[in-house]
């Protein structure tokens, strides 16, 4: 089956504003910014995303945050994005932070059909006991508190019951995928792309190269074409390093 669609508008046409959305990515490592970028075209709001951090400020998902689209996030690590603080503290914003392997897995367990699972993160904490301000009030208050979760002693060391996280529909970026939806990322952008994918009901790719069937070696894929409804080309180029390090240049000899 072809997958490949013309466009990336005609690839998020159908997310409703509320819709759950599971959008794979590092920092700016992997995200899928085309994608994204159509999502804030379409003026869709409201939205729930499950992603490891939300973009920067004016960058992947820090364009939708920035034009009041989500609603709730779900992630591991949210400290490059100024504006989410402001919205998260000010009480605009639903945060559920969660430890990042625990999201990882969450996620995971999500497309593997799994309901739920124990882990020894977060046991002894307030993950464990409930209570983190998940919204706040104006006021400075806490509106909404995340509740305690289970704890169960297995050979004699405690684990908390986590639930798995499936979404509505999935965002990922991939550096190549053919017209059956195979995928194959680059380095560390495979990161949360192939476990945000499994975990979505519908799955979007946007990939930096589209190939025939039969061009991506079997030994290369590290995302099957079953779990990818609808791929669309990316821009190779739209990529942003979140922060540029570069050396002292080295004195000239004379």
């Amino acid at each position: 089956m072809d997958k490949v669609l013309p466009s990336a508008a005609e690839a998020v046409a159908d997310i409703p504003d509320g819709a759950l959305l599971a959008v794979g990515g590092f920092g700016l490592c992997g995200i899928p910014s085309t994608l994204i970028g159509a999502l804030a075209a379409a003026g869709t709001g409201g939205l729930r995303v499950v992603s490891n951090n939300c973009g920067v400020d004016d960058w992947g998902l820090g364009i939708l945050l920035a034009a009041g689209r989500i609603v709730r996030m779900t992630s591991s690590y949210v400290g490059e994005n100024k504006e989410f603080a402001r919205q998260y503290l000010s009480g605009e914003l639903e945060v559920e932070l969660t430890p990042q392997g625990t999201l990882a897995e969450r996620l995971r367990a999500g497309g593997a059909g799994i309901p739920a699972f124990f882990t020894p993160a977060g046991v002894g904490t307030q993950v464990a006991d409930g209570g983190l301000p998940w919204r706040y009030r104006p006021d400075g208050s806490v509106a909404v508190a995340s509740p305690p979760k289970e704890v169960r002693e297995f050979g004699g060391r405690r684990y908390l019951l986590e639930e798995a996280i499936t979404a509505d529909f999935a965002l990922v970026r991939a550096a190549v995928a053919d017209r059956h939806g195979n995928c194959a990322f680059h380095a560390a952008a495979r990161n949360f792309n192939p476990l945000c994918a499994s975990a979505g009901r519908i799955t979007l790719v946007e990939a930096e190269r589209i190939v025939e069937p039969g061009e991506l070696p079997p030994d290369a894929v590290h995302l099957p074409g079953v779990y990818v409804d609808r791929v669309v080309a990316a821009d190779p180029s739209d990529k942003r390093i979140e922060r540029r390090t570069v050396r002292p240049a080295a004195p000239l000899e004379v």
